[in-house]
This record gives C-alpha cells, structure tokens and sequence, in this order.
C-alpha cells in the first residue's frame, strides 16, 4: 500500500551520520520469498520517496504505531502483529531475504496491521517520520560491531537516540535488546544520559517484556547459558 502524505518533512540538523550501522550483504532469496516479493511487497510495501509517511492512511486507521529497526527475518514482528491486532507495525528491513520472509508470513497469516521498508532506517526515520507520530521504537539485537575498532558502527548512540525521541510520543517507548553485553552497557550510558527519557523500570535494564517473541537464536543462546539485556525507556 504505497500511500503517502504530501507534506515534505525537512531534514534533522542536529543528527547527521557519516558511518553507516550496517553492511550490505549479498543473500539468497528462497523461491517462497521471491513470490511474497511479487505478490505482497505492492500491498504492504512502502516505495521510497521524499515524502513524510501518513500512517492513518497507510493502514486504513488511527491505531498506534510500532516501528521495528532491523527486523532481520521477520518472524518476531509478525508474532508481534498476530497478537497485538489493535496495533500497527512498521518495519525497516535493508536485506532483501527478511522483506521477503516477513511478506511471506503476512501472506501466511493474513495480516493487515503490518507495512514495510526496505531501506536505510535512519534516513527513513530523519526524512520519512513525522515528529511525535509513533507510539513505540524497537531495537532488537542490532549488530554488536563487537571489534573495537568497528564500535563507531554502532547506532545506538546521543545522537540517534535524541533524533528517536523527536519521533516519539510524549509518554512513547524504545524498547532495545541486546545479546553483547559491552553494547548493552553503551546502551545503558546512552539512556541515563538522555534528558528526554526515563527508564520504564528501577534500573536501566529490564526484565522481558511479554509482547517481544524469544528468537529461535535467542533461545538457543540462553540454553548455552548467554545472557540478553532489554533496556525500556519511556519518553519524558
């Protein structure tokens, strides 16, 4: 459903970004995948363009919004979407096999509460997003860039963190898991920081929300005796 508004949203100048937080790799696209990306991505897809993104007439109402970044396979968000009906999702997705693993669970599962993109999410978020238009942010297990000399890589960072908030709802949530514990204390740095958040919990982490589906590498991590660290953070 490749609807947008027709007010052109100006550019965030106090975030600008001169690494990128990912790679593009060269994937497989599976038969199953290859026909979700015919037949779905004209209904729930989001072409690219310059405008800002209306969501009540994206999905047909005014229900709030989730933005998921880097929902990799798919199959998380669109559990997400079975169980929250009264719920819309947007999902930003730069590998071309999770966009078409994700349309070919919405196909499965007929689901209606789900749009996506496969592009660069902060662009999409500083150029596409409309100020205070979105309920929630999830940032599930982004790349770790665990090497040290990569850790500029990481998205997670003031400056992201403050463009999110500018996005969000008052009393809106970004809710951010991690499996890599010195991103996870970055994280954590991050937050506290942040003058426009406030920590859903006690302490900066917290225990698993029940609306975020366990991974299946998720789950085989904690049987290997791994640990995972949500952060949810309530805008202020």
């Amino acid at each position: 459903m490749n609807s947008d508004s027709t007010n052109s949203s100006s550019n965030d100048k106090h975030y600008t970004r001169k690494i990128r937080s990912f790679v593009l790799r060269q994937g497989r696209v599976t038969k199953a995948q290859k026909i979700a990306l015919e037949t779905l991505w004209p209904i729930f897809g989001i072409e690219r363009a310059n405008t800002l993104l209306n969501f009540p007439q994206l999905f047909g109402n005014d229900a709030p919004i989730t933005l998921e970044i880097g929902f990799g396979n798919g199959a998380s968000l669109a559990e997400m979407a079975i169980n929250a009906p009264k719920r819309n999702f947007v999902g930003i997705e730069v590998h071309p096999p999770g966009v078409g693993n994700l349309l070919r669970l919405i196909g499965d599962n007929q689901l209606k509460n789900i749009r996506i993109l496969n592009d660069d999410a902060v662009e999409i978020i500083q150029q596409r997003i409309a100020p205070k238009s979105l309920d929630r942010v999830q940032l599930y297990f982004p790349d770790p860039w665990h090497k040290k000399k990569h850790n500029k890589r990481r998205i997670v960072t003031a400056e992201f963190v403050n463009l999110l908030a500018s996005r969000l709802q008052d009393n809106g949530v970004l809710h951010m898991a991690t499996d890599w514990e010195h991103y996870a204390l970055q994280m954590e740095r991050v937050m506290l920081a942040a003058p426009t958040f406030k920590s859903s919990f006690e302490s900066a982490f917290a225990p698993r929300p029940n609306y975020r589906p366990l991974t299946k590498f998720e789950q085989r991590g904690l049987k290997l005796g791994h640990s995972v660290w949500d952060l949810v953070f309530q805008k202020i």
